[in-house]
């Protein structure tokens, strides 16, 4: 009955959603508002790992206070991040995100790995894992479909995002919105419908013990924090698109704050809802937390539909790391020569080949990798590449104190260092507890040097 009045009262909103889109083209729009940027940082959060992680983290802590912990720290580093972010926008207006940020603070050599990884790594893995978790769960809702089926219904979920966010501005706005507006109602709807359900006998302790703090400062929780690190991410996405918002400057610390704090008060809640819901040896080890707390809390043919629900939840998470990370692609593009084919924009002005190019690796990924693997390899890069910029915010104010600062990160330096000491903590751990990953991402950013000199020798050569 909730699924049944979320999709009507959906799709009565899509009059609205409608009208606006048609406004949209009609003005031929140019830019991304400021709702449609929050909704791109709520999309590119809200994805795959907040679904999923809790199985994984359960696998070597079972307490819910440390559990819930993790999930609290990683929203307060999620939050500094963005503060930090907020400011280096507005002092460094360009498109592209790290590869922006870090080529202008350090080195363009720095910017460059930077994009790659975003190229390689940041996006198209992300988008892999939670496009195979939607092929898994829809699989997963109706039994007459072969589970061998998941991997193809991965791939047309990729393959339609990039469709609708190469058409214009308009379309691609409406597309995120209305997913993202659809994907709140439901998570909200589905906690307080689950907690509805529970039966009061069932009680879960919140408790700190001594215990729950030394398990904090352990290896399994460090890695536990990758997990969550990886669900973070997104709370940078507007930078993504900072070239593509008509006033970015005074927009960007609003929308990176209020859309990051409302993401950490609904992952804290939904896992809450998760270990309320479910019993903890039921959730260990398993990758479908949702299905099966909703099956708990709604029975078999209950949890068969919160998983199509959940399937429909990753749609504009998919939608949202289509539209940001091809901007850094984009923007090597148009700085390297030898990729100048990447910088280029179809009629519309969206980058329609390095929207392409992105959406391909993903499904190489899709096709050869494992889940873990990517949500391993793509959090560890990615939390490496967050540290670096925000490493750049106190730089950038020792060695140009001058430069134009619409917004200032509050309580600095404060801020930026307890991101620092989040980051620097869950990556010390993650290496020493999972050196394979580590290697990899090694290899990733040895390559990205490699391509980076090619492309300067190149850009001499045809001076």
């Amino acid at each position: 009955m909730f699924l049944f009045c979320s999709i009507v009262f959906f799709m009565l909103s899509q009059e609205k959603y409608g009208l606006f889109l048609k406004m949209a083209e009609c003005a031929c729009m140019k830019y991304y508002s400021p709702r449609t940027a929050t909704s791109l940082i709520i999309a590119n959060m809200v994805g795959v790992g907040v679904f999923t992680s809790l199985g994984l983290q359960l696998n070597n802590i079972q307490e819910p206070f440390p559990i819930l912990m993790m999930w609290f720290l990683g929203g307060i580093a999620a939050l500094t991040g963005a503060m930090s972010y907020a400011e280096l926008g507005g002092a460094l207006p360009r498109s592209g995100g790290e590869y922006n940020f870090l080529g202008r603070i350090y080195h363009p050599s720095a910017g460059f790995v930077s994009g790659w990884i975003s190229a390689t790594v940041g996006f198209a893995a992300p988008i892999a894992a939670i496009a195979m978790a939607f092929g898994g769960y829809v699989t997963g809702a109706f039994p007459s479909i072969d589970g061998q089926w998941a991997k193809p219904i991965a791939v047309a979920l990729v393959v339609t995002s990039m469709w609708f966010h190469t058409r214009n501005h308009g379309q691609s706005s409406w597309f995120q919105d209305s997913f993202t507006f659809l994907k709140i109602l439901l998570i909200i709807g589905f906690c307080f419908a689950a907690l509805a359900m529970v039966p009061e006998s069932q009680e879960l302790d919140l408790m700190p013990s001594k215990e729950g703090f030394k398990t904090m400062l352990t290896g399994p929780f460090a890695v536990g924090l990758v997990f969550v690190s990886f669900s973070y991410t997104g709370w940078n996405a507007a930078t993504y698109i900072l070239g593509e918002m008509e006033h970015p400057q005074k927009d960007l610390p609003k929308v990176l704050i209020s859309g990051t704090a409302f993401v950490t008060f609904l992952y804290v809640f939904l896992n809450f809802v998760f270990l309320k819901v479910a019993p903890v040896e039921a959730l260990i080890g398993q990758a479908e937390v949702g299905s099966i707390a909703a099956k708990y809390a709604f029975g078999d043919w209950g949890g068969r539909a919160m998983s199509i629900m959940f399937a429909l939840l990753f749609v504009s998470s998919v939608g949202a790391m289509t539209i940001a990370g091809p901007r850094a692609i984009q923007a090597i593009g148009q700085d390297y020569k030898l990729y100048s084919f990447l910088g280029k924009t179809n009629a519309n002005k969206l980058p329609m080949r390095a929207i392409t190019l992105q959406s391909t690796i993903s499904i190489i990924l899709i096709l050869t990798s494992t889940f873990k693997a990517i949500m391993i390899f793509a959090g560890a890069m990615l939390a490496l590449n967050s540290a670096l910029a925000v490493l750049g915010v106190i730089i950038l104010r020792l060695r140009e104190p001058d430069l134009e600062r619409p917004y200032k990160t509050w309580a600095f330096p404060l801020v930026p260092i307890i991101f620092l000491i989040i980051n620097g903590f869950f990556l010390f751990f993650t290496i020493r507890e999972e050196p394979v990953p580590a290697l990899y991402g090694l290899g990733v950013i040895i390559a990205g040097f490699i391509a980076y000199f090619i492309s300067k020798a190149y850009n001499k050569s045809n001076a």
